[in-house]
């Protein structure tokens, strides 16, 4: 396979790849902003969001919802009026608010860290559930630091990373949007998931940044393939064409959190299936 290419640098602390619509999607956390990359690789500035964790996920009518994390807010993109509040998460958790994932249904659900980033590891997080009124509600608990966050195609599942954990831990969803635990996904023990990703064939990337990798692995913790990085990696994302893309947001670490540091972040990529016959 290809080796893994720079698209874009001199971010701050790039996160939350998304693929959609055709398009590359990032935030910088450290600029407070979301980006687009176009397949020619125009990169357009889509809107400022007011504190970090920022993440954010498509809604069905098409519309960006988006996480202001230290704000504990959900705001949800109105045309020509930017970025209105949708949720406010404070009542369930002090502490930031991490990753977004959209239901096919439209509910929304948001994951918080339950704790201060500088504070000892504990089992403290949750997520919460927000329907498309905007009533929110605790869905689950006890998460060792939740981070990347997906829903499968149908609907049946949802699936979060545990960083402090090393695992990938499943739950059903509900006919009413609440979850039910049902156990871990795949296990990963000795690594640290951040950022995930569907590869696109039941699989599931994950992007680690104390290991500088993205691993793609099955359901009950199979290791299918492993992309070797120079940077921690933060989040990536299967997407191009063809879906045979791995789209991947990484920075020197922790140099990253100096605000006096050089921006190192960088838009990798790396073609991880071999091109589709037209």
């Amino acid at each position: 396979m290809e080796q893994a290419t720079t698209l874009v640098s001199g971010l701050g602390m790039g996160e939350s790849a998304r693929w959609h619509g055709g398009e590359f999607y990032f935030a910088d956390w450290t600029a407070g902003t979301i980006s687009a990359l176009d397949a020619v690789g125009n990169v357009r500035r889509i809107t400022g969001v007011p504190s970090f964790p920022i993440t954010f996920d498509w809604l069905p009518d098409g519309r960006m919802a988006v996480v202001s994390g230290a704000d504990g807010s959900v705001l949800v993109e109105v045309p020509h009026a930017g970025l209105i509040p949708l949720a406010d998460l404070r009542g369930l958790s002090p502490h930031p608010w991490n990753e977004i994932a959209v239901h096919p249904s439209g509910n929304v659900y948001v994951n918080g860290i339950g704790q201060d980033y500088a504070g000892e590891p504990r089992n403290n997080g949750l997520i919460a559930l927000i329907r498309p009124d905007g009533s929110v509600q605790q869905v689950a608990g006890n998460l060792a630091f939740p981070n990347g966050m997906l829903v499968s195609a149908d609907g049946n599942t949802l699936v979060v990373a545990e960083s402090y954990a090393g695992r990938l831990s499943s739950f059903t969803v509900r006919p009413d949007g609440t979850l039910e635990a049902a156990g871990t996904w795949a296990a990963v023990e000795g690594s640290a998931p951040d950022g995930i990703s569907w590869d696109g064939s039941g699989g599931i990337w994950f992007a680690e940044v104390p290991g500088e990798r993205c691993v793609r692995v099955q359901e009950g913790g199979e290791v299918l393939q492993t992309i070797e990085l120079e940077d921690g990696c933060f989040s990536c994302a299967a997407g191009g064409d063809d879906g045979g893309l791995l789209f991947m947001m990484t920075a020197q670490w922790p140099q990253v959190m100096d605000p006096g540091w050089e921006k190192t972040g960088r838009v990798m990529v790396q073609r991880v299936r071999p091109p589709q016959p037209a």
